[in-house]
Formats: C-alpha cells, sequence, structure tokens
C-alpha cells in the first residue's frame, strides 16, 4: 500500500505568523527533578505515520497515557500548531530541522533533560547534538529518526550513472524532471553551487547571503523549464515514475524501495556534493500539561523495537544505532537497506534541514530568513 507522506505540503498559511521577526529569546532550561506517574493524556502533532496503533496502542496500556494526535501535512503547519492556543493546546511534535530553530526561537518549546531518556547514550553521535536541535549544549530536542535527499533516476532512461547533482540542471531531460514543492529545496541548489562555483563563497547551504539566495534562484529557474512537477507527497513521484512521466529527480530512499518493490528499474545515490536531509526530533512544548507523559513518550519512542518499527513502516532511518537487529528481525535486510549500518562518513555526507535565519552561524547577520527563501521559492515556480 502506497502512504501518502509528506514533509512539507501547500498550507495557507500567514507569512506574518511565520517571519523572524517576533523571535525571541529561546526557553530558560526547567527540568523536573525526575519523571513522576504519568497524567493520563499526551497531545501530540506528529508527521503521518509517526504514531501508528502498533507503537502507541502498547504505550498507552503500559504507561495509562492516552495519546491524542493531530498529523500535520508541512513544516509550516506544525509551526502554526504548536502557537494556536496560546501555545498549551499541545505536548509534543516531531519537528524536521526546518521547523526547529523556528520553535526554539519562538519560545514554543522547552529544553529537554535527555538523563531521562535512558537509550540516548545510544543514539548516533552527530545527531546527539545537531545545530538543528541543540543550543550551546542545551537540548531543545530529543532526535527520533533520519534520511538523506537522494538522487533517483530510471536506469532504463537514464544511461549511465548519474555521480552529480547537475543532472537535475541538464537540458537532455527536460520534462522529465521531479523535486520536491518546498521552500528547502533551495539549500539542494546551494549545495551544488558550493562546489560547482566555489568563488560564490557557499559554506554551509542553510546560511545564505542575499547575492548566495540570489545565485541559488536564478539555477533553480533555471530548472523550472525542466520540471515535469514539483511533488508535495511521497506518493506523487510515486506515480510520476511509474506512469513514465518523470525520470530523474530528487528524492528519499522510501520512494526508491517503493519503486523497486514494484519491479521498476530505478536506483538512487547520494552525489558527490554530497547531499541535504531530514532529521526529526521530537520536542516538548513549554507550556506542556503533560510533561510526564511526554518524557515516558520521548523514552519509548526511543527504545530500538519502536524505533525500527516506525522505521521500517515510514522509510526511514533510526538515530538508536541498536535498532539495527531490531530491524532485521523484523524485516530481513532492512537495516541495510535505510543505512542504519552505513560508515559514518554516510551520515556526514548529509547536511540536514535547518531553519535559515537572518543571524548567520558566526553571529552576524548577513544571512537571509526563512521568509525570505519562502518568497524566493514563489518567484521561482512561476
Amino acid at each position: 500500500m502506497i502512504r501518502k507522506f509528506a514533509r512539507f505540503g501547500t498550507v495557507a498559511l500567514s507569512l506574518a505568523s511565520l517571519t523572524t521577526a517576533g523571535w525571541g529569546a529561546p526557553a530558560e532550561p526547567n527540568y523536573p527533578k525526575e519523571i513522576g506517574k504519568g497524567e493520563g493524556a499526551l497531545n501530540i502533532v506528529a508527521w503521518e505515520g509517526y504514531a501508528q496503533d502498533d507503537w502507541v496502542k502498547p504505550f498507552e496500556a503500559e504507561t495509562g497515557c492516552q495519546v491524542n494526535k493531530k498529523y500535520a501535512g508541512s513544516s509550516d503547519e506544525m509551526v502554526a500548531l504548536m502557537r494556536s492556543g496560546g501555545g498549551g493546546e499541545y505536548d509534543l511534535v516531531s519537528a524536521s530541522g526546518d521547523a526547529s530553530l523556528r520553535l526554539i526561537y519562538g519560545g514554543d518549546v522547552q529544553p529537554i533533560e535527555t538523563s531521562f531518556i535512558p537509550d540516548f547514550p545510544n543514539f548516533v553521535e552527530d545527531l546527539k547534538a545537531p545545530p538543528h536541535n541543540t543550543l550551546k549544549g542545551v537540548h531543545y530536542g530529543v532526535s527520533y529518526e533520519w534520511g538523506p535527499n537522494v538522487l533517483l533516476w530510471n536506469t532504463a532512461k537514464v544511461k549511465g550513472t548519474p555521480t552529480s547533482w547537475s543532472a537535475l540542471y541538464d537540458p537532455q531531460y527536460k520534462g522529465l524532471v521531479s523535486v520536491p514543492d518546498n521552500p528547502i529545496q533551495i539549500a539542494d541548489a546551494a549545495l551544488y553551487l558550493s562546489k560547482s562555483k566555489p568563488e560564490l563563497g557557499i559554506t554551509d547551504p542553510y546560511e545564505l547571503t542575499p547575492a548566495q539566495l540570489d545565485a541559488a534562484a536564478e539555477l533553480l529557474k533555471g530548472q523550472q523549464k525542466l520540471i515535469k512537477k514539483y511533488w508535495a507527497l511521497a506518493s506523487d513521484q510515486i506515480e510520476l515514475f511509474k506512469n513514465g512521466d518523470a525520470a530523474i529527480g530528487a528524492s528519499w530512499p522510501y520512494m526508491t524501495n517503493s519503486l523497486k518493490d514494484a519491479g521498476l528499474p530505478v536506483a538512487d545515490a547520494v552525489p558527490s556534493e554530497g547531499a541535504t536531509g531530514w532529521a526529526d526530533s521530537w520536542m516538548l512544548a513549554t507550556k506542556t500539561k503533560h510533561p510526564n507523559c511526554a518524557y515516558k513518550f520521548m523514552a519509548y519512542v526511543s527504545t530500538p523495537k519502536v524505533q525500527a518499527q516506525q522505521a521500517i513502516y515510514f522509510g526511514e532511518t533510526p538515530v538508536n544505532t541498536k535498532a539495527c537487529t531490531e530491524m532485521d528481525a523484523q524485516q530481513a535486510g532492512s537495516c541495510a537497506k535505510y543505512h542504519l549500518d552505513a560508515p559514518a562518513n554516510y551520515l556526514k555526507s548529509i547536511k540536514f534541514w535547518k531553519t535559515p535565519m537572518q543571524q548567520c552561524g558566526d553571529g552576524s547577520r548577513g544571512c537571509t530568513s526563512y521568509t525570505d527563501w519562502q518568497q524566493k521559492w514563489q518567484e521561482i515556480k512561476g
């Protein structure tokens, strides 16, 4: 069964609600001394497929915490939901890196005490304190699952093995290219330009000056003429490849595996320039009404068994290295299939999403904001 997973979609939100202008200081640490009895309920905002009955029902039976889930179709929607109702309506959110800093600097989420997550020491080292959920050593999120944005192609229609993202800008594939419909896609162009045009001085694909943003936009405007469709749902791209409407594009391993399972001749790769990717985090609302249930849930979904269930169901990679054995027990070969056993340099080749901000990583304010990227993305698509 094809699941119509999305990490971004067209959501009618006011740009004013997403600007960085209203951002303030992150919430200060205020850790509880210990985790007590659950409050009986837990309200979460999550990606579809992140709160399935297979693992949520056992959690409810074990803890008495009734999970009430709200699925969101985009990172923008997640930010809006976490700010709705005065910020106390939801307890947890499964935020991707293009939302997490907005939630942190918006004061919407609070620091997390990782010692309350027993499996935290087993996490992939690079995702214990990544820059998209940790500031100055303070954890504002517990990493969960991750995956790369890969180059996908039909091996019967694309000759040879593409080794560079330049293939997505090649006129020979006019009308056969499919890429995500998401402002964060600008980072893919920036990553490519950081290698192909080093004179632009791009060192971080999410920290772009106005000139660098313009350069990435120009590249993508040229690509727009080659695009068959910008996809928002995984199922959109799967159908494009099945129907022969697309032959090459930016994708996820989930689509590659789904197409292979359907018998299509496809392959994917992380090109020579590296890749962008998502790394999701569970983040705790500043005004949570059910902190004990929230911590119990974060600990539970960090265990190898649940991490493996989630990874196989959604088509992604666990953060818990101990999940490899569990994955293979649940579905033979799935640990390798989703690269959990890949060498460390595989993960290091991925530039994980983070929210573009006016303040650059060095503290200067010469970078462009997420709102700038949103506006530029609309220009790119015409």
